[in-house]
């Protein structure tokens, strides 16, 4: 096999003229950074492969190394010439365990799709490849998947790894290795990116790093196509593109990959489709710095890293990077509970706080902190309506040496009878985790202003006057709020490690772009009443007021009402 470079601007192989007994040459990265040429024989067209007028090139690889390696993660968008045009790229593996490296073929004609409003793409290339029309022959087999993208995690734990494929965000197609990999940003790659050339998409930079990679399939002074087939599919992308280099590739009869370690920076993929990624030199991709601070151990340490600004993926990537973070100390231990404070600045909006003590109980406390931060990114990551980017992530984190955990045992009033204005002391009984139980006497100033009769007193732990504080958007599958309305709710809600003492008011309560309303008068309540239909408004019964709190310091787990007499 020649071992001549790819060509650049051959013009494209036209689909219709494919056939079976055709021979090719792919080029593909098995070590370093220069793409090797690989013998291809084609076997037949799969019309409707991989959908209504998404054919397929059946094809065989030919040649030592394909036929020592098998089909590799990370070859997908090798691009493979016939004649010396493009035909497409190798971007299908068929069966799992096949005795000969069977692939299959993205026409390139349906990888310049992704690129169909790019003029200076296909102004290059005035000839566009021929794509046949549906016809009824389909082929439907679990034996054709997607060639596996490596997912590399640099950095992470094999725990990180497994926390990561349990709350990875939906459609990612990249298989995740751990430690398989590395990365040096800041090292210049004298090489260029070529047809067959290895690629990498980062997630994450810095401390830690999660970077996706495949191959180059067509490239030219301004953008570059690649893959095949889909990393993520979640079309308008901005994600950092680096060059990479191959460190070796891993034969295996199960799953054959390359180690890569990703290098400069040379711009951004803007679209991730059904047949290709897309990317762009030169441009930069939003990217969003995020820092870890985590403290209360002898050796406190920080972790800096920037994350993509992408809504299905961002709140996963932060959560595995702060699960790291927690996990890789040598103070670990499995009574560790964590005291997180995280702030986010977006500009044009108030600042999000968060504050929530994490303590080891059905769950390690380390994946509940990481869990606490997923979630409160996810809920400001559930607007579409959010324009402006988000400047920075703040983190920080408290380790302390023992669970914190508590429940209310008991709670009673020192009076049954109490009058409006009056300050009564609330008694409650709280047991630690492992401990004798604690008195904690509360005093609560009552309202100005009470019916006579009986009222109702709630004390609590913070989520149980959540729930009877903040819309039901954010406990149930309900239209989200909008940016402002969010970071009002996330600002306002109650921390988990104090014991709140609650009026409730027979008056109704609404809860209105992320505000609580209470004793909302009737006349009024009946005039938001047709704007439940939009789920924009929710109205309860009675008001919740708080009266009261006062720091635990565990997480605090029960509720009990008391009924009191005014006179």
């Amino acid at each position: 096999m020649s071992s001549s470079p790819p060509p650049y601007t051959a013009g494209f192989y036209p689909l219709d003229q494919v056939h079976r007994g055709l021979h090719g040459v792919a080029y593909t990265v098995f070590e370093g950074t220069k793409p090797e040429p690989m013998g291809v024989e084609i076997l037949g067209l799969l019309h409707n492969a991989l959908g209504p007028g998404q054919d397929m090139i059946l094809a065989r690889l030919e040649g030592t190394k394909p036929e020592y390696t098998g089909v590799v993660a990370g070859m997908s968008g090798s691009p493979v010439y016939v004649d010396g045009k493009l035909l497409g790229a190798l971007s299908y593996r068929i069966g799992i365990f096949s005795k000969e490296p069977i692939a299959g073929i993205t026409p390139i004609g349906q990888m310049l799709e992704v690129a169909h409003n790019d003029q200076s793409l296909m102004a290059s290339n005035a000839t566009r490849p021929a794509v046949k029309p549906a016809s009824s022959d389909v082929v439907q087999t679990d034996a054709i998947r997607p060639m596996d993208t490596p997912l590399v995690f640099t950095g992470f734990s094999q725990q990180a790894l497994e926390f990561w494929k349990e709350h990875a965000p939906p459609a990612m197609g990249a298989t995740a290795v751990a430690g398989i990999g590395g990365s040096s940003s800041d090292e210049k790659q004298p090489e260029p990116i070529v047809p067959g050339s290895a690629v990498s998409a980062l997630l994450m930079r810095g401390d830690l790093e999660i970077a996706a990679t495949c191959t180059v399939t067509y490239v030219d002074p301004k953008q570059l196509l690649a893959c095949g087939h889909p990393i993520t599919q979640y079309g308008p992308v901005s994600i950092p593109m680096t060059k990479a280099q191959v460190l070796a590739t891993l034969p295996s009869p199960y799953n054959a990959f390359k180690i890569i370690n990703t290098t400069e920076t040379v711009g951004s993929f803007t679209e991730d489709r059904e047949s290709a990624i897309f990317g762009r030199f030169g441009e930069q991709a939003k990217m969003i710095p995020v820092t870890v601070n985590i403290t209360g151990e002898p050796a406190p340490h920080t972790l800096h890293m920037e994350v993509v600004d992408q809504p299905q993926i961002t709140p996963s990537v932060v959560m595995v990077a702060v699960f790291q973070g927690l996990m890789q100390r040598n103070n670990f231990t499995a009574e560790t509970s964590y005291r997180v404070r995280s702030t986010v600045d977006i500009p044009g909006y108030p600042t999000v706080r968060f504050t929530g003590l994490a303590a080891p109980g059905e769950l390690p406390a380390n994946l509940t902190a990481a869990l606490m931060v997923g979630e409160h990114f996810s809920r400001l990551y559930d607007n579409a309506a959010r324009k402006a980017p988000i400047h920075s992530v703040n983190i920080e984190v408290e380790a302390i040496p023992r669970r914190l955990t508590a429940q209310l045992e008991s709670a009673q009033s020192a009076a049954a009878t109490v009058h409006a204005g009056q300050t009564i002391m609330i008694n409650a009984a709280v047991r630690p985790w492992r401990g004798e139980i604690r008195n904690i006497r509360i005093p609560v100033t009552l309202p100005a202003v009470l019916p006579q009769g009986q009222v109702r007193l709630l004390v609590s732990d913070g989520s149980t006057l959540d729930r009877l504080t903040q819309s039901p958007s954010r406990f149930l599958n309900t239209q989200p709020l909008d940016v402002a309305a969010t970071i009002e709710q996330l600002n306002s809600q109650h921390e988990n490690d104090r014991l709140y003492v609650t009026l409730l008011d027979p008056s109704p309560q609404a809860v209105l772009d992320g505000r609580t309303l209470t004793t909302v008068p009737v006349s009024m309540a009946n005039v938001l009443e047709p704007m439940r239909q939009n789920q924009k408004l929710t109205l309860n019964g009675e008001s919740a007021i708080p009266l009261a709190s006062v720091q635990i310091d565990s997480v605090l787990d029960g509720q009990q009402v008391l009924t009191l007499k005014v006179e």
